[in-house]
């Protein structure tokens, strides 16, 4: 498992050293501040990887940009209008400019609007450490209330409705633009923030598109994308629903293994693969993870480790961000499977064998509630989950745990 981790740029908190000190040994990063659809040129990609290859004293880092998250999919792309053919061939010229510099993998998504939904950021648990959370009921009121989305009653029970009601009323003017906020945030470090009413013109041009439709959209961008992935030498792995249900009456079309089997089918080519995220997939619990990475290993190209609480049992349900070892997730089998995954790859005599993963988000304790970073990405919460994940990984592989009778 090839340690790595997610760094904003110039402008992110949490530093280059600091990465380094973590004891990580390549970087996920990208080119936040060009507009999607736009082409990423050579200069633009040399610049970045000479960024991350020297740390704040001009010492060369011996770090390297490994794995691309995310090359942004357009809006037009996932609901071919517009100017998604040009968005499609200008997305492959990034990644002939990617793999010209070296860089062989692609993290990407195909949500609709919005790449994640919160509706805290900063969280208090009891312990006094913060982190990101979804609150159905919240959601709802956001929704039915703030936003009154078109058809939006027809989405929740007349209980959920007057509950959420009850929710609202008990909101002050302040946290309810707090709500809005966090909800339409979206991908830290993007190069676009979306307003109210931006969200809702973005929503009415998806009336039409069903999940087939959206499926059938995803399946024609990689009909165009991944032949070429492959005479390049790269992989593109694409990151799940976060969370896995349908919001806002938009379309999901990635948060479950059958998705992802359906996906894969369609266009059966190894470049076209996952971005396992235990996360994000944690957070519908009829999603068995370790299952998934025994079943679609072959195609797992990036790992998201993460975990979640799961505080109601049902789909759409609340839930918070764990600590790494303490949600939903059983963290040790995920990892018995990478492994598994990977000596395999390994027998088979693949290149890709060492599957690169990030200690995905985190809580933040400590010094990291002062340094305000990116929310889900602290110096100090991620430093904690790389040591834990890092750990069980080494016992894992210790010869005396290999050799250990099972059952």
């Amino acid at each position: 498992m090839r340690q790595t981790w997610r760094w904003f740029g110039p402008k992110d908190l949490v530093s280059i050293d600091d990465m380094l000190q973590a004891g990580v040994e390549g970087v996920v990063t990208a080119l936040h501040h060009i507009p999607t659809g736009q082409v990423w040129t050579p200069d633009q990609i040399a610049e970045r990887q000479a960024q991350l290859a020297v740390m704040s004293d001009g010492a060369p880092s011996g770090l390297a940009w490994e794995v691309v998250e995310s090359l942004p999919v357009s809006e037009d792309i996932k609901r071919q209008t517009g100017d998604w053919r040009l968005h499609i061939e200008n997305w492959k010229t990034s990644m002939r400019h990617l793999a010209a510099a070296g860089i062989e993998v692609i993290c990407y998504n195909f949500m609709p609007i919005l790449d994640w939904t919160r509706t805290d950021l900063s969280y208090r648990l009891k312990n006094g450490a913060t982190c990101m959370r979804y609150d159905a009921l919240d959601f709802a009121a956001f929704d039915l209330f703030i936003l009154q989305r078109k058809g939006v009653a027809d989405d929740y029970t007349p209980e959920m409705q007057d509950a959420a009601r009850a929710r609202l009323a008990t909101m002050s003017d302040a946290r309810r633009q707090e709500l809005t906020g966090n909800v339409v945030f979206g991908l830290p470090g993007a190069a676009e923030r979306m307003s109210l009413d931006d969200v809702k013109d973005h929503l009415a041009r998806y009336d039409a598109i069903t999940p087939d439709r959206l499926r059938g959209h995803l399946v024609d961008f990689l009909a165009e994308v991944t032949p070429l992935a492959e005479e390049l030498g790269m992989r593109l792995c694409c990151h799940p629903d976060d969370p896995p249900f349908p919001l806002l009456g938009l379309p999901r079309i990635m948060s479950t293994e059958a998705d992802y089997a359906a996906v894969m089918q369609a266009v059966d080519l190894r470049a076209n693969g996952i971005t396992l995220c235990t996360g994000s997939l944690g957070a519908r619990a009829d999603n068995d993870l370790p299952g998934m990475m025994t079943r679609l290993g072959d195609r797992v190209h990036f790992l998201h480790l993460r975990n979640v609480a799961l505080e109601e049992a049902h789909l759409g349900g609340s839930f918070h961000e764990a600590a790494h070892l303490e949600g939903n997730t059983d963290m040790v089998a995920m990892i018995a499977a990478i492994l598994s995954e990977e000596a395999r790859r390994r027998a088979q005599g693949r290149a890709d064998w060492r599957i690169p993963f990030r200690p995905d988000h985190g809580q933040d304790i400590l010094d990291d509630q002062t340094r305000k970073a990116q929310p889900g990405y602290p110096a100090i919460g991620r430093l904690k989950g790389l040591a834990e994940l890092r750990g069980i990984a080494t016992a894992l592989s210790h010869p005396l745990v290999s050799a250990a009778p099972q059952g």
